[in-house]
């Protein structure tokens, strides 16, 4: 594997050549829209352009929404910080005393309790932890009436910590991956993911057919995807990314 840099349609586009590889894909990396391009070794310059300037309306698209997203400024971890759940704000209070670790929701707060001197990385696990938890709890009911609602059944569902995904689904094994941020979303996110992820147990792509079964099963899939464009979105350094498998990220959810 080997990386080069190209401009093409006037932006600076990341090439990455694999030899294992069999298609081209394009990626489009938070925070700040970086672009990059996953080749065969044995692609010419030429047709990488011409496949990046077929794309260019789409890859546009998503950098603009990219960039025009808000984000939350770092979260240390300590009493004052505003955290969500469920797409309500919640003021975070860190009592520091015992030896145990737990976490409780109130109306308005969510107060972590926790050893002194425990640190801004355990914290933030702690605080992971409770919100996969509460995920798994809220995703065990959505699962069950979404299935009911499509008719389509998924073997497993488990949950990952995604960057650039609200979900993804493994087709052959029947498998659906859920972004963990999604618990920070109001629950009709979480349901619309579900579904979305389910249809493509039936459509593999993003086709006439796959838009046809989304409206007519999450006919609100409009007013939701808004919601999932507008809310602030986790701090994220720019360079950060996640390890994923390679899938063009310009076909999810347009």
């Amino acid at each position: 594997m080997h990386n080069e840099k190209m401009v093409i349609g006037g932006l600076p586009i990341e090439i990455i050549r694999k030899e294992n590889l069999k298609n081209l894909y394009i990626r489009i990396n938070p925070p700040a829209g970086d672009v990059t391009v996953s080749t065969p070794v044995e692609i010419k310059n030429e047709d990488i352009e011409l496949f990046v300037l077929k794309k260019m309306p789409e890859i546009t698209k998503v950098r603009d929404r990219m960039l025009a997203q808000e984000r939350q400024s770092k979260r240390e971890y300590v009493s004052g910080e505003s955290h969500y759940l469920w797409g309500k704000p919640y003021r975070l209070q860190v009592v520091y005393e015992g030896t145990h670790r737990k976490i409780v929701k109130t109306p308005t707060k969510i107060i972590m309790t926790v050893p002194e001197g425990t640190n801004t990385k355990a914290r933030e696990n702690l605080l992971i932890e409770w919100y996969r938890k509460e995920l798994k709890r809220v995703l065990e009911t959505v699962v069950i009436d979404c299935e009911k609602k499509t008719g389509i059944h998924a073997d497993e569902y488990r949950i990952k910590n995604m960057r650039t995904r609200w979900g993804t689904c493994n087709i052959d094994r029947r498998r659906i991956w859920i972004n963990l941020q999604l618990v920070k979303k109001p629950i009709e996110c979480l349901e619309y993911v579900v579904i979305h992820e389910l249809v493509h147990l039936l459509e593999k792509n993003h086709t006439h057919r796959f838009h046809a079964l989304i409206e007519e099963l999450c006919p609100t899939w409009k007013e939701v995807k808004k919601i999932l464009t507008t809310m602030p979105l986790d701090h994220m350094e720019k360079g950060e990314k996640e390890k994923d498998d390679e899938q063009t990220d310009i076909e999810r959810y347009l």
